[in-house]
Formats: structure tokens, sequence, C-alpha cells
């Protein structure tokens, strides 16, 4: 507090926390309850006090002039009026920016933002984080005092901070972290239900883990044994076309079936060869979600429209949730799609072309960023693949991030045309990807909402507006989303965890009626009409046998 008493900004770091306060109640792509809302502007208040306090110490070190007196009283008191102002304008529109949101989305309106519940939990949150940093600062006098004895002050104080910052990184890294991640692997493992806690293996030779099948049934993992026995049957695949079908092939390969991604992709493309995947029409290579799962609504209608003659092949990378697997084990699904479409892709090359299926790619969230890296200049141009299907591609996406660049001018961000789509388009919740027709060769196909922040999360919004956020909003994006430097960064952030809680067709929740028209558009099923996509995206959406649903 001595700085602030020399400079006279006694109050300026409190005000500036509830500014960013009131701008954390401004609406971003997803709805936030209360409780949400209260840890996010506790964070928020506590950074801007920071930042403040970081402002009127430089102030001091500067030299600039001191406030004194009745002047440094009216400064105060100048910037307290607006800061209350625009903190009480903000509290009384919380509700209705959220409920704009929320409007749009096809979601329920609250009626309560529970202003008083949601403040206190901001102040308690505000409060240990400033108890917090006072003993990180503690913990620095203390260390720099015990230096002085030993080296020049300026010297002490930078090895000081030095020292803290080292200890701060051991105990959080080290310590709290490692167990962290320890209990999350733990519990991630268990829910596998591997080995010996595996159910019984199915029996006949048609199923991978089955009888003379090439994969561990217990190794498998459990979304790997919820996906090779799901999914619609050749008699229901018939009932719903009105044409004799055959039985989909699906092929597993879980993370425990062997140490190194090369070795599981072998299997894979073994096991594929013993089904007789490389006869059937359409071979769709699928990366899956952090956790191995696989969305029903993906697979479930492309092997509707193909009359079942279809094969499907995914391996296992990790058993975490996919933000989690993105941070903690970023190389483990890059390598693993790499190794996977590298051994199905040359197999695939050496059957000559008027016998072979037709080969895609398809993932979805981090499943769409691994196999995108997976599709490298190899599958694109060396006997390239006829197409790829990727749903809700993260942010760090490489290759979308490319293609989003050469978009036309003037069309959007969020849906962007690409020359003429005769190599790429983008599919959204209320917009198809043009059909089947005017396409070239290869066709790459992006469904993607406005409103998924895993998708359009920008990690230089801390200071400078998205492209999107330039431009009009969406049909589920609020008008009212305004950019406010570094508050927005967090509230993208916020929305990233939040994503999966949307609606079904808004945020990162993708689901099956969406899939239909691009799956058309980039394997062009045949003696398949519009009227078949609507009736089989109305089954999808009635929640039939068909399990689209997330």
């Amino acid at each position: 507090m001595h700085i602030f008493g020399k400079t006279g900004l006694t109050v300026l770091p409190l005000l500036l926390g509830l500014l960013f306060l009131a701008a954390s109640l401004t609406p971003s792509l997803i709805p936030r309850g209360w409780q949400t809302q209260g840890a996010l502007g506790g964070l928020l208040m506590a950074l801007g006090y920071l930042i403040g306090r970081v402002c009127v110490g430089l102030w001091w070190v500067l030299g600039l002039p001191k406030l004194k007196g009745r002047l440094a009283a009216l400064v105060n008191l100048a910037a307290a009026i607006p800061t209350f102002v625009t903190l009480v304008l903000c509290l009384g529109q919380t509700q209705d920016w959220q409920n704009g949101i929320r409007s749009r989305m096809g979601m329920e309106l609250v009626d309560s933002s529970h202003t008083s519940l949601m403040l206190l939990l901001a102040l308690a949150v505000f409060t240990t984080l400033v108890i917090l940093g006072f003993l990180v600062r503690l913990a620095f006098d203390v260390l720099r005092r015990r230096l002085y004895r030993y080296m020049p002050r300026r010297s002490a104080d930078i090895a000081g901070f030095l020292l803290t910052v080292l200890i701060i990184t051991v105990v959080t890294r080290d310590g709290l972290l490692d167990k962290v991640i320890a209990n999350l692997d733990k519990s991630v493992t268990v829910a596998q239900n591997l080995f010996d806690t595996a159910p019984p293996a199915p029996n006949g030779s048609a199923i991978p883990g089955g009888e003379g099948s090439l994969i561990d049934w217990g190794a498998m993992g459990q979304p790997g044994r919820d996906y090779v026995t799901a999914g619609p049957d050749a008699a229901a695949i018939a009932a719903f076309t009105g044409r004799a079908a055959l039985q989909p092939i699906r092929v597993y390969v879980g993370l425990a079936q062997d140490e190194t991604p090369e070795a599981r992709a072998g299997v894979a493309l073994a096991e594929l060869k013993r089904l007789g995947g490389f006869d059937r029409k359409i071979l769709i290579i699928a990366m899956p979600t952090g956790t191995g799962w696989l969305d029903p609504g993906a697979v479930d209608t492309v092997e509707y429209m193909h009359g079942g003659d279809i094969a499907t092949v995914a391996v296992q990378y990790s058993y975490l949730q996919s933000p989690l697997a993105l941070i903690l084990e970023t190389r483990s699904g890059l390598d693993q799609a790499q190794a996977l479409i590298s051994k199905v892709h040359g197999y695939w090359k050496t059957l000559p072309k008027e016998a072979r299926p037709r080969l895609y790619i398809h993932g979805l969230s981090l499943g769409a960023w691994s196999s995108m890296h997976g599709t490298g200049l190899v599958a694109l141009l060396d006997d390239p693949i006829n197409g790829a299907f990727w749903a809700g591609p993260p942010f760090p996406s490489a290759m979308w991030t490319s293609i989003n660049a050469e978009r036309e001018p003037g069309s959007p961000y969020v849906r962007p045309t690409i020359g003429d789509g005769r190599l790429v388009r983008f599919a959204a919740h209320n917009q198809d990807a043009g059909g089947p027709e005017g396409w070239g060769n290869m066709r790459l196909v992006y469904l993607q909402y406005p409103s998924d922040p895993i998708v359009f999360y920008e990690p230089t919004s801390v200071f400078r507006a998205p492209v999107w956020m330039t431009e009009p909003a969406a049909m589920d994006v609020s008008p009212e989303m305004q950019f406010i430097p570094v508050v927005t960064q967090f509230q993208l952030a916020v929305d990233m965890v939040l994503a999966n809680t949307a609606p079904d067709g808004h945020g990162h929740a993708y689901y099956g009626p969406d899939y239909v028209r691009p799956w058309v558009a980039v394997t062009d099923p045949e003696n398949w009409s519009e009227a078949d996509s609507a009736r089989l995206a109305a089954h999808c959406d009635a929640g039939f046998k068909l399990g689209c649903r997330h």
C-alpha cells in the first residue's frame, strides 16, 4: 500500500478490478450460469486489480508527479463514479444478455441472474486470489531479504524473484499438477473397463475382438466396444432404405493393444483386411476424440446412405477428455493419425483402382485435428484419397487455418467460400455443403458451428479482436458480444470449457442430422435424393435406433 500512498492513486487498482468485473458480464459465445459468471468475474476482477497495481507501481518507479490532497481525492472520485455506474448498468443487463444467447440457441430463458449470489461468489474468488497473491509477495520479500546478506540489493531482488517463480513452478507442476494428472489417468483408465474388468468377448468371427480376431477385446476399451457392437445392422439399413443391405464393417483398436502408434496401426490394417474392408465400396479412416469416442451420428448416417457397403477403421490414442489430451498428450493423436493413415493409404494404393474402395478421412473435434495432421502431402497428392469430412476442427489445426486464409473476399469467416467450391466447402447447422454436384476429383468438407469456441477461439484476443467479431453476428451468436482487450480472451477460454453444454447444433455439440448432407456432398451415394437426406435427418433427430445423439 505504500506505493499507492506515494502516488496518491489509492483506489485505482480496485476500480480497475471492478471494471473488469463489469466487462466480464457481457455476453460471449456460450450462455453462462451464475456460478460460472461469479467465478469468471472474480478471476477477472483480481486480474484487473493486479494490472492496476502494476500500473501504479510503474507511476511511482518512473517518478511521475505525485497527486496530493484535494487533487488526489478528485482524481479517485472522478474514476470511481463512472466505474460504479458501468458496473450497475452491466449488472442490470446481465439477464437480458444471457437470455439473448439462449433464445438464439433455442434454450429455455432464465428468469433471474441471481445477482447477489453471483457477486458473493465473485468476491470470494477475488479475495482468495488476492490472498494467494499476498502470500506469494510475502515469500518473495522473505527470500530477497535473506539474499541481501550475500549480494547487492538489486541482484538479490532479481534472484528472489526467480527463486519464487521456481518454487511455485515446482510445487504446482511436480506436486499438485502431477497428482491431478495421475488421478485423472487412473479414473479414466478404470472407466475404459480394460482386461479383467472387460465384459465377455462377442461370439463369431465377423466382429473385432471375436473369434479369430487380431484385436484384443480386453484392450479395446469401452468406447471401442460400444462402437463395434452398436450402430445399424444390415436389417435396420434395409428396412430404412427399402433395398438389400450389407452388414457395415467397423474396426477399432484400443490404446492398450500395443505400445506404439505404428504397431496399433498395423493391427488395425491387418484386421481390416481380415474382415474384407477393402472389398467394400466405401472405406473411412476415422479418428476418435480424446477418450476414444466416435460420434454415432457421424458413422451411422453414412452407413445408412451407402446401404452398409462400407468399412470404417479407427485407433484410440488417449483415455483423457479432448481438452486434457490436447494439453497433456499433444503428440499422441497426431502420431497415431499419421501412422494409421499412412498404413491404410499405403496399402490402398497398391490395389487396382477399379477394384478398391473409395477412401475418405473423418474426425470430430480432436479427432479432426489429428486426422488433418495425418492427412499429409502423400495422402493428398500421391494417388490421393477421395475426400474428407471434418467436424468441429479445433483452432490450432494448421490445415484448417491455411484453408481459411484462402477465403474469398466478402465471405464470412465462420463459413468461408474457398475458390469455386470444387475442392473445399463449409457447412453449418442451418447450411449444408451444397450437395454432391460441382466438385473436382477430391472433396473436403468442414462442419462447424459459428458459436463453437473450440473452433473460433483466438489466442491473440488478449489484444486484438478475432476476425469473426468484426463481422455481422451469425444466427446463434449474440449481436451484443463486443471485443474487450484481455476480458474477451478469458470469456472465450471459459466458453471452451462450456462448449459441450450448448444444445445440439450449437457450440461444440455436433449431432446426427447435421452430418447427413455433408456426407452426401463428400461421398455422393448412389440412388440418393434430397428427400432421402431429409428422411434420414428426421429419423436421426427422432432418436430411433440410429442413435445419432451425443
